[in-house]
């Protein structure tokens, strides 16, 4: 490989030139290895923030990124493979309905997933909530249960999957670096990628509890990841969907198994069902089934069966007991009228301040803490009727979230037009 120097780089991209294919993959392999420090890495990632990339600078990032590890290959197993990546929202809990309810179908879903940081909750946190269950499976597990198991499987990521991510995904958490579309687009393609699934079903969300606060921004990232993956040979789509308020009406770890379960057993409310069964005829059809009835699989039982086969499988107890916390606190409506607005970027705040979230990657998170929410936007309220109920296990968390929670909630005379959950599709 041709050597370079990381000031040369970073000057190139700094002055708004185009780096080679060479420089990137210099780049990539010199981070990873350590010759690149992380200062100067940081310096870089402003300088993309600042000057973007074109799409052949993308896709040589990705790929190096994908080169900088291992690669799953999951033709082994005798079943196609679907997976779904959401960009992260404020009680988006649909991977846990979602992958047993595709897999009921003969679909192997390979879910490898992560951790919440600061609003955005993470799917391992709120599965870590059952008594017992594992995120962390070997590459071998993996197989086993996709093939001569269940057929889903949510959970980490392996250390050799694009460590050059992992890597470079920690330092730009802390150097203001996230919301970069060419950093964010790679660094989830790079993963998926280098994951091996068949196709891809993005869901990007859109509004104040998303990365993207508005639909142009996220139709530009949907785009790049679609190409991205069609470039690597995935089958792959994206779903723009609203994250102005949050999904559902529970905000938490172990409040969003609780929810994820209401959906298997047939219930749930209305958003997260719509966007769950969307989602899931996406995926049967990409992978060549599309005429197969989604919501009778959660109405007979058939995604609930594989949903507690999945858990058993990682260890998990399907019917323990979900921790609770120990303090409530109930927030009410100040007037009488109509819910407007329910802000989502506040709403995950003040669950990540009582606890449910993390503001550096190795905080704990309480499983019980978190939000209920009980009226969403186009209700009609009374004042002094409940709007949220508080859960926590420390009494000096309340307050905080009360600050977050302040502004959040709009009630008008008149009813909001209705909320569209799915916005837009790409690809």
């Amino acid at each position: 490989m041709k050597q370079f120097d990381a000031v040369d780089v970073i000057r190139v991209k700094r002055d708004g030139g185009k780096l080679s294919t060479e420089e990137i993959q210099w780049t990539i392999d010199a981070y990873t290895r350590g010759v690149m420090k992380d200062e100067q890495m940081a310096a870089l990632a402003m300088a993309v923030f600042l000057r973007g990339m074109d799409r052949e600078e993308i896709v040589t990032w990705t790929q190096a990124m994908i080169d900088s590890g291992e690669r799953m290959d999951f033709a082994r197993i005798g079943r196609v493979t679907a997976d779904k990546h959401s960009t992260g929202g404020v009680g988006d809990k649909i991977t846990l309905p979602l992958a047993p309810l595709v897999a009921c179908f003969g679909v192997a879903v390979p879910q490898l997933s992560g951790r919440g940081l600061g609003h955005t909750g993470g799917t391992l946190d709120k599965l870590e909530a059952i008594p017992g269950w594992r995120a962390s499976l070997s590459n071998e597990e993996i197989y086993h249960q996709l093939g001569e198991g269940c057929g889903a499987v949510i959970c980490a990521a392996g250390a050799g999957l694009a460590p050059a991510d992992k890597k470079l995904y920690a330092l730009r958490d802390i150097t203001s670096t996230v919301d970069c579309i060419p950093l964010i687009a790679s660094s989830i393609m790079s993963k998926k990628i280098a994951e091996g699934t068949d196709s891809l079903v993005l869901d990007v969300k859109v509004g104040s509890g998303a990365f993207m606060k508005d639909i142009d921004n996220a139709r530009e990232l949907a785009r790049t990841m679609v190409d991205l993956g069609r470039d690597a040979g995935v089958k792959t789509q994206a779903l723009l969907t609203d994250m102005s308020t949050p999904l559902g009406l529970k905000v938490g770890n172990a409040l969003e198994v609780e929810e994820s379960f209401e959906v298997l057993a047939g219930g749930g409310p209305a958003d997260v069902v719509e966007l769950t069964v969307e989602l899931a005829r996406t995926m049967l059809s990409m992978a060549g089934k599309s005429d197969v009835d989604v919501e009778a699989a959660l109405k007979d039982g058939r995604a609930m069966d594989t949903w507690r086969a999945m858990i058993r499988e990682q260890g998990g107890d399907p019917d323990a007991e979900l921790p609770t916390s120990t303090l409530t606190h109930t927030v009410t409506a100040e007037a009488d009228g109509y819910l407007s607005e329910m802000d989502a970027l506040s709403v995950g705040v003040a669950s990540w301040r009582l606890g449910a979230g993390r503001a550096v990657k190795d905080d704990p998170v309480q499983a019980g803490a978190g939000i209920e929410i009980h009226a969403k936007p186009g209700d009609q309220v009374k004042a002094g009727q409940p709007l949220f109920t508080l859960h926590t296990d420390d009494e000096w968390r309340i307050p905080r979230a009360l600050e977050a929670l302040d502004g959040g909630v709009v009630i008008s005379e008149t009813a909001p037009a209705p909320r569209h959950i799915i916005l837009d599709r790409v690809g």
